[in-house]
């Protein structure tokens, strides 16, 4: 039964914790504790309780998919994949304007299809991309603004790490938010490309392309590539084998060929085949294996204490009377949608994207149900809300992982790829705005699936 005296306590303890510090699995882990407790006032009932929860999520086969994604996406990066990518696409927009901008954004877009996360993208273009750009004069500031601005397409477009962690809280299919990501996300990548676009003709100076150059950027951009000097043939069949490998990944579970899990342990097993055929050896094979454990492992700790936080609110009452409270607000479906997003908006200025889904997503997409927008559709809106917290300041992820990454500019400081990234946070808003009006933009390939599929 409700208690608001409970829910106070727990909602004040949860918030208390995280801003003290503490880790949010830690955070989600004693709240859950103290909220069985207050439930029951039986330790014995706590311990079943929270050995139950953890038993039951382990046992589930998904919490597989998050390391094996990462694997593929890993060994991919290390085998020199991405810029092979970013090398033919370069060479295939030379009639763009702002064309570096552009090969940034879609060699981004095709990457993002195997990591699964933002930040390994972030890191790659930041030490592929960023060189090239600043060599035919492109400015600082917009160079790296895109690249941060893009690597935040590798948690829209599937395999997404935060559509793990969302279906797993809500117990939506993760292959239909896999396949319901890709249509919003090629709309993110065409609304960056078309600033892209817009800057190169009305700001040409920005992106190089302007006639009062110094010297040596004209020299720079009238030279032909370095990239010129490889080798083709390599880079051409290195970018089939990843497009190859997206195919069969993304179209199997699409086909209901296999699940998820199985989808990625078929991705990784030929990323890893891939990343041998280029050269990769076994100590390097090593360092990815322990660098996704390293990263994977708080994961599911975190999902762990997420699930069982997510039980404490349902048993407690707390997810109801949120429910019931909006529904006899009188507040209409979209005041109630800008509300979630005005919250996830300021916690994306305070705390991490994965754990703002575990701390909102199990109180808001019930609430989003009730009040009538489609589960997937509200799911991918929520996750670009999320993804607009990597590139807002103070703590956006995003930022301060391309400035780790560039280590050979001087005087370079967060504030100023902050200042380049808010274009593309306007992006994101837009393409937010777009899918709330429009969801069938989110829904229309998961129902073509299931048509697809007998």
């Amino acid at each position: 039964m409700f208690n608001p005296i409970d829910m106070i306590i727990l909602v004040g303890v949860l918030l208390t914790l995280v801003f003290c510090g503490f880790h949010i699995a830690v955070s989600l882990g004693l709240t859950s504790l103290l909220g069985i407790y207050l439930i029951n006032g039986d330790m014995e009932m706590v311990q079943r309780f929270s050995a139950g929860t953890a038993y039951e999520a382990l046992r589930d086969y998904v919490f597989a998919v998050i390391p094996l994604f990462m694997l593929m996406g890993e060994f991919l990066a290390k085998c020199g994949a991405a810029r092979d990518l970013f090398t033919l696409i370069n060479r295939l927009t030379k009639w763009v304007p702002g064309r570096l901008g552009v090969a940034t954004v879609l060699a981004n877009a095709v990457f993002a299809f195997v990591t699964g996360v933002s930040i390994a993208a972030a890191a790659a273009f930041s030490k592929i991309a960023h060189p090239e750009m600043r060599r035919f004069g492109y400015e600082r500031k917009f160079s790296l603004g895109c690249i941060a601005g893009s690597a935040c397409l590798g948690m829209l477009i599937p395999p997404s790490v935060l559509m793990i962690v969302w279906g797993v809280l809500t117990e939506l299919a993760i292959g239909k938010l896999f396949i319901a990501g890709i249509i919003p996300g090629l709309l993110v990548v065409s609304l960056y490309i078309g600033y892209i676009i817009w800057v190169a003709k009305v700001h040409p100076e920005r992106v190089g392309e302007g006639d009062n150059l110094p010297t040596e950027q004209l020299a720079a951009r009238n030279a032909n590539d370095l990239e010129e000097q490889a080798s083709l043939t390599t880079i051409l069949w290195s970018t089939l084998g990843i497009i190859t490998l997206v195919f069969l990944v993304l179209g199997g579970i699409w086909l209901g060929a296999f699940t998820p899990t199985e989808g990625a342990g078929v991705g990784a097993t030929l990323a890893l085949i891939l990343a041998l055929l280029r050269g990769m050896r076994g100590k390097e094979m090593v360092e990815v294996i322990l660098s996704v454990g390293k990263t994977s492992a708080p994961l599911l700790l975190l999902l762990v204490t997420a699930q069982l936080y997510s039980r404490v609110l349902a048993t407690t009452g707390i997810t109801g009377a949120a429910k019931e409270f909006f529904l006899s607000s009188g507040l209409s479906p979209y005041v109630i949608l800008t509300l979630m997003v005005l919250v996830w908006f300021i916690l994306g200025c305070i705390i991490d994207s994965i754990s703002i889904i575990l701390l909102t997503v199990p109180v808001f997409a019930p609430v989003a149900v009730a009040v009538g927008f489609d589960p997937i559709a509200f799911a991918i809106l929520g996750i670009l809300a999320i993804e607009t917290g990597l590139l807002t300041p103070p703590f956006g992820i995003l930022v301060f992982t391309v400035k780790a990454a560039v280590t050979d500019e001087k005087n370079l400081s967060v504030s100023e790829i902050f200042s380049g990234s808010v274009a593309y946070w306007i992006a994101l808003l837009t393409a937010i705005i777009v899918i709330a009006v429009f969801p069938k933009i989110a829904t229309w390939l998961p129902s073509l699936g299931n048509t697809l599929v007998p």
